[in-house]
């Protein structure tokens, strides 16, 4: 079950722990703290830190949480500032990257420092938020959006208009995870702390919460709620509920195949498994 969280022993200094306890006190003039967490940000700006990622071993989402403190610390410490690039004007605390070496970053493509975008990725005109990773080979594509702290593994493909659901608060608190290789399709909702498995394929329009009901077609079982099955392709659907008013239909996702695990993903198939049932990829 992935909804379990593992606790990790953050490489950040543990004065990060410190400065949280009396975070209330902090403000702009306190340099000190400021220069210790913005050495922290850039750590995870880098890549050489992250917020959480799915251990492998454990089956789990492993959330380090003084990586989240110090991002919090950050909208605490940080003075609001104007800053440009090239005929765009902003004035926040948090200021763009400066790092996208190897990225492929289309005009229009917004990347806040604090996120990290691995070389090999590609950007269309896209925003992605304080705190997320994005992995090699991955496709962000137009007005797609990656919300604060939610983690996108290699090789997969957010679809134009997706919005992955970002997380800060509480500190202890589980992103939305995208594994490698999967296809999120044309306007999917991932949103608070969901999962979804390698490989896995969501049909267009797919909303996906963690605590949406997951359940396959084939054989009527439901599944862990808010997790998407590697190698599956799913949309969303409804379930009857019973109410005294009378039935309605309860929004969740259904599992319609399942794909050979490792399988390269096939347009012209997926479309055709997709289109059977009134959706697009």
């Amino acid at each position: 079950m992935s909804a379990a969280r593992s606790k990790v022993e953050s490489p950040l200094p543990a004065v990060i722990d410190e400065l949280w306890d009396r975070r209330a006190d902090l403000g702009p003039r306190d340099i000190r703290a400021q220069d210790v967490v913005v050495a922290a940000v850039d750590r995870i700006d880098t890549g050489e830190c992250r917020v959480a990622w799915p251990d492998a071993g454990t089956d789990t989402v492993v959330v380090d949480e003084r990586a989240k403190r110090a991002i919090l610390l950050a909208f605490r410490l940080l003075p609001m500032v104007q800053s440009q690039v090239g005929d765009f004007r902003y004035h926040d605390r948090v200021p763009l990257t400066a790092r996208l070496d190897g990225v492929r970053a289309v005009a229009g493509s917004i990347v806040r420092w604090g996120a990290y975008v691995a070389p090999g990725a590609v950007l269309m005109p896209s925003f992605v938020n304080i705190g997320a990773h994005v992995g090699t080979g991955t496709m962000v594509d137009t007005w797609a959006t990656v919300g604060s702290c939610a983690q996108i593994g290699r090789n997969v493909h957010l679809a134009g208009g997706v919005g992955i659901g970002g997380v800060l608060e509480p500190p202890n608190a589980v992103p939305v995870v995208i594994e490698d290789q999967a296809f999120i399709g044309s306007r999917c909702m991932v949103v608070d702390g969901a999962r979804v498995r390698t490989g896995a394929v969501l049909g267009a329009g797919t909303t996906l919460t963690k605590s949406t009901h997951v359940i396959d077609v084939e054989t009527g079982a439901e599944l862990s709620r808010g997790e998407v099955p590697a190698w599956s392709v799913c949309v969303s659907g409804t379930r009857l509920r019973a109410f005294p008013g009378g039935e309605f239909g309860m929004p969740c996702v259904l599992v319609l195949r399942r794909l050979e695990p490792g399988s390269p993903h096939d347009s012209a198939a997926l479309n055709d498994i997709l289109r059977d049932h009134g959706v697009s990829a």
